[in-house]
Order: structure tokens, then C-alpha cells, then sequence
């Protein structure tokens, strides 16, 4: 049987939590050379490796996930151990991790965050709000909310709504487009501005639909934009500019290979519940 050293788990689970062996080191207050000799250490005696290295560092292998996850309980437990001793056996369970686009995180998440701490309890919530996919295998979060037309092999989870877009302007006469710069660009909004709207046509860019309402509303152009943005935007209407009626499916996702934890499989369901309940806002038609 191995002889394990949790502690020497704990820099693996650091390592893999910011993405770098120096990050690690920063977080945890060590040398870099502590940090390669306890992950090794960890590594050696149970013979396998955790991460792929390369000139770009270390990376968690994708069938390691799981093993980080267990390892994040284990923290936590210890760390709800410690907490129990100082509070005489009052508790308050852990941090939920929800990633998401800041049109999701400045709305409906924001918005429904106090039911879904009751739906949590005694777990709590954390909004990471990022435009751009956190990566998973490497744990940078629990659940990803985001639209998306379909999911990624490597997660798995449940279609929630549908997030419909329009043409937003500050004036009927505005002849001008913002564009969809950045991760946006490879949005269904972006393609459809690509194959309608002459280049000449379209004036700034942004790579956020939240930067893109405000910068409509302040009359720089008109801006394709989710409606549960524009809907909502004091001086902005919705104008006619050949635009289709598009929807986006809405998924509430979790890696692959830790679906099965039930803590994760809660705030899943707990998420796509509060989407749901929203969906005629999240589509653009009568809330």
C-alpha cells in the first residue's frame, strides 16, 4: 500500500488548478524547484504521470481530470475539517464555480444568484465571468453556462434556453454596424454580419456584447446583441435591418469525466432550472 503524502498532493492539485508549475509556487509561497519535487514525488510513488510537459508547461492529462477533482474534495474536506473545529461544528459547505459569458454574468446569473444559493445550500457561488472558454480538464472551473450550437466531445451537461439576438440602434436611421471582434467572431451573429454587411458598413468593434450595448447606446452604430441585453438597455430599440430570427441554444455543461459528481450534477440542474424559468427573456419574446 502506498504511503501516501497528501501534502505533496496538494502541489499537484495547485499546479493543475493555476496552470503552471510558477503559479503554483506563488500561490503556495515555495521555490519552483519545491514545486517540480513534489509533483514528481507524487508522481513517483504512484507511478503514473499527472501532467503531458512541454515547452509550454504543464498540462493536466485528460483522463487525470477525475483524479484532480478527488483531489479537490479531499481539500476541501480538510479545509471544512479545520473549519468545524474553530466554529463548533457549523459548516458551510463549499464553492461552486460557474464560468460564463459576461452577458450571462451581468443578467440572469447575477440576477438569480440569491435562488441558486438556496437551491445550493450550504454550498456557495462563484461567478467567473470570462468571454473566452476557461479550460476544464485543467478545473479553472466547475460548470460553464454558454451558448453554443453544439457541445464540445470533452463535456457534458444540459441544454437549459435559447438565447435569441436582434438589431439594436439608438436611432431607426443608423446606418452604421459595431462588429463582433475577438472570441465573438466566431459567433452566428459574426457570421451572418460577414456574409450580409460590407466592411465599409461596419465602423468599431468589440470583442463583449455588454461593451457592444454601450457602445450603441452611445451612438456608435447599430449592434447585433443578445436580446435579454438589449431588450433591457434604456435608449436602445430594436431596428429592421434584414436580420433573421437566430436562436442559440444555452447549455449548462461540466467536464466529461466528472458528470457523475454529485455536487456537480446539482448545480447543474440548479443552473439550467434559473435558465429555464427565464427562457421567453433569454429568447427575446414577452417575459
Amino acid at each position: 500500500m502506498h504511503n501516501d503524502n497528501w501534502d505533496d498532493l496538494r502541489f499537484v492539485l495547485t499546479v493543475a488548478e493555476t496552470g503552471s508549475v510558477s503559479a503554483a509556487a506563488r500561490t503556495l509561497g515555495v521555490n519552483h524547484a519545491t514545486v517540480l519535487r513534489r509533483v514528481a514525488a507524487f508522481e513517483e510513488t504512484h507511478g503514473t504521470d499527472v501532467f503531458e510537459r512541454s515547452q509550454q508547461g504543464y498540462r493536466l492529462r485528460a483522463d487525470r481530470a477525475h483524479v484532480i477533482e478527488a483531489a479537490r474534495d479531499a481539500s476541501q474536506a480538510m479545509r471544512r475539517v479545520a473549519h468545524l473545529l474553530r466554529s463548533d461544528g457549523l459548516g458551510h459547505g463549499e464553492i461552486l464555480r460557474v464560468t460564463s459569458t459576461d452577458t450571462f454574468c451581468t443578467t440572469v446569473l447575477a440576477d438569480g444568484a440569491g435562488e441558486l444559493e438556496q437551491a445550493l445550500s450550504p454550498h456557495r457561488l462563484s461567478l467567473l465571468s470570462s468571454n473566452a472558454h476557461l479550460d476544464m480538464a485543467r478545473l479553472q472551473a466547475d460548470v460553464a453556462v454558454r451558448p453554443a450550437m453544439s457541445v464540445p466531445t470533452d463535456m457534458q451537461g444540459e441544454h437549459a434556453a435559447d438565447l435569441g439576438f436582434a438589431v439594436y440602434a439608438r436611432d431607426e436611421g443608423e446606418d452604421r454596424w459595431l462588429g463582433l471582434a475577438g472570441v465573438l467572431h466566431r459567433s452566428a451573429p459574426a457570421r451572418w454580419l460577414a456574409e450580409t454587411v460590407s466592411p465599409q458598413e461596419i465602423g468599431n468593434s468589440a470583442d463583449s456584447f455588454v461593451a457592444l450595448c454601450r457602445m450603441a447606446k452611445a451612438g456608435q452604430g447599430a449592434a447585433i446583441l443578445p436580446c435579454i441585453l438589449g431588450d433591457d438597455a434604456p435608449g436602445l430599440r430594436r431596428v429592421e435591418r434584414g436580420f433573421p430570427d437566430m436562436e442559440v441554444p444555452i447549455w449548462v455543461l461540466c467536464h466529461r469525466d466528472l458528470a457523475g459528481a454529485a455536487r456537480l450534477r446539482r448545480c447543474i440542474g440548479a443552473v439550467a432550472g434559473l435558465l429555464s424559468s427565464r427562457a421567453a427573456r433569454l429568447r427575446g419574446s414577452a417575459a
